[in-house]
């Protein structure tokens, strides 16, 4: 067995030494793999839909396209940021160096649960579609147990991410694709059937429930996290200053119009009825039947299965990088900091995410998996707003202070900071139901604890604080 090897945070380039990240190992299509299977697309309709239609009715479709627009705002403040730090911490030092250690360390404290606990859903997510599966299959005879399911869907997902980045990035976009095509497939032969593509009482404006379309924003932003994921592989990506933004935007756009077709191609098909997407259990396989596809529902439920599989890999890879990051400059134990010396991959840090993810699933293993599913995605969602907020504050005040703000620079900060103050308001209020109304307040007993954990990173290693002012993730 090849040995690991670990290597201290240097106090200077000159310091620096042992296995590094692979550099300029991943082509863009790689590179934007990362992010569309962090997305997973797939999930919005098959399961993500259900809210936003309950919420908007025929307006989902404009939900989506809001909700897009949003995001393309926070990947324009990405993409700043990207072509100047070209990080593996990404976020972490993005805001550390911007706004200060201490809003770094938040920073990076809050992505990393956003990602782990990502793929912890996804881990559910995987039991509810596979169980579908099987029942289509085998008429529900045959049942796989929750935590050998667990066992072997992240030891899966461990393996491709432990040995090497390139693979996993492959694997992970071609599942990803491989279930996009029978999604769209299908939504094909649904249309070819119905007959036209036109509806009147979509696009007519009067008919729009436009505060529907309000409340529903801030669920449809929901369907786009991860797409920013792509930061975290800046350090293995080809010409990272220009591949970083442009996969981050392009998946931002893609998925964008993505769900705003496929809302408005699924209310077609029930005849403009949103209230039968809203109260469907799989709101897909419910088009897939009324298009007399019902046999298709065995092959949806698969494409469901493998797109939250390269949900979770995405999501280790992501959170992954950033911990190794925190680790180098002593933010999180240096331990974190290894790379393996064969594969170059942030082992340690991989391993304690894939770790975290199979102790929380096993102790989530009591509840429902579409309650856990549930619980775990909203939780992992609060961290991705704080992010998207800070980074939209953080993107023109770096450029300002380095003397190259624009006013357009001005412009998308504070449409992007706007915007997501604004989702997570309408995540708080009206309060939700019991016990999602606890999770908000869960998550900020999470960021105390990553306040926590800074001040005593500050008393016991200050030259840490310094330490995000040098490049030290070499």
């Amino acid at each position: 067995m090849t040995s690991t090897a670990e290597t201290p945070v240097p106090r200077s380039h000159a310091e620096a030494a042992g296995p590094r990240l692979r550099r300029d190992s991943l082509s863009f299509l790689e590179t934007i793999g990362q992010s569309v299977a962090n997305v997973a697309p797939t999930l919005t309709p098959t399961l993500n839909i259900v809210i936003v239609a309950g919420l908007a009715g025929i307006g989902s479709w404009l939900a989506y396209l809001v909700a897009g627009i949003g995001m393309l705002f926070v990947a324009g403040n990405i993409g700043a940021l990207a072509r100047r730090h070209p990080l593996a911490g990404s976020y972490f030092v993005y805001i550390g160096r911007t706004l200060g250690p201490a809003a770094g360390m938040i920073a990076g404290w809050s992505m990393v649960g956003a990602y782990v606990v990502t793929a912890v859903a996804t881990v559910f997510g995987g039991q509810i579609f596979l169980a579908d599966l099987l029942r289509v299959i085998a008429g529900g005879k045959v049942v796989v147990p929750g935590p050998v399911f667990d066992l072997a869907f992240i030891g899966g997902v461990f393996i491709l991410a432990y040995r090497d980045i390139r693979i996993s990035s492959r694997v992970g976009l071609a599942l990803e694709f491989l279930s996009l095509g029978i999604i769209v497939a299908i939504t094909a032969t649904v249309f070819a059937q119905h007959g036209g593509f036109v509806d009147r009482a979509q696009l007519a404006a009067p008919a729009t429930r436009i505060g529907g379309v309000m409340a529903a924003l801030a669920f449809a932003v929901f369907s786009f996290v991860g797409f920013e994921s792509a930061a975290t592989l800046a350090r293995e990506s080809r010409q990272p200053t220009r591949a970083i933004p442009r996969a981050v935007t392009l998946s931002a756009g893609l998925a964008g119009l993505f769900f705003v077709v496929i809302a408005y191609a699924m209310v077609v098909v029930v005849g403009d009825d949103a209230a039968i997407l809203a109260k469907s259990a799989s709101p897909f396989t419910e088009i897939a039947a009324r298009a007399h596809l019902a046999w298709a529902a065995g092959i949806v439920y698969f494409a469901a299965t493998i797109s939250v599989f390269a949900c979770c890999l995405a999501s280790i890879n992501a959170g992954s990088r950033l911990i190794f990051s925190m680790g180098r400059y002593e933010f999180l134990p240096r331990r974190m900091g290894s790379v393996h010396a064969r594969h170059q991959t942030p082992n340690v840090a991989i391993a304690a995410g894939a770790a975290f993810t199979l102790v929380a699933c096993l102790l989530l293993g009591r509840l429902d998996p579409v309650d856990a599913f549930g619980y775990t995605g909203t939780f992992a969602t609060f961290g991705f707003l704080v992010i998207y907020l800070l980074i939209s504050v953080a993107a023109p005040l770096d450029l300002y202070r380095a003397g190259e703000a624009r006013p357009r620079h001005l412009v998308v900060g504070a449409v992007g900071a706007v915007l997501m103050a604004f989702v997570i308001f309408g995540s708080l209020y009206p309060v939700p139901d019991y016990p999602y109304d606890l999770l908000p307040y869960l998550f900020a007993l999470y960021l105390v604890l990553g306040a926590f954990l800074y001040g005593v990173v500050a008393a016991r290693a200050p030259h840490a604080r310094a330490g995000l002012a040098q490049d030290l993730e070499l």
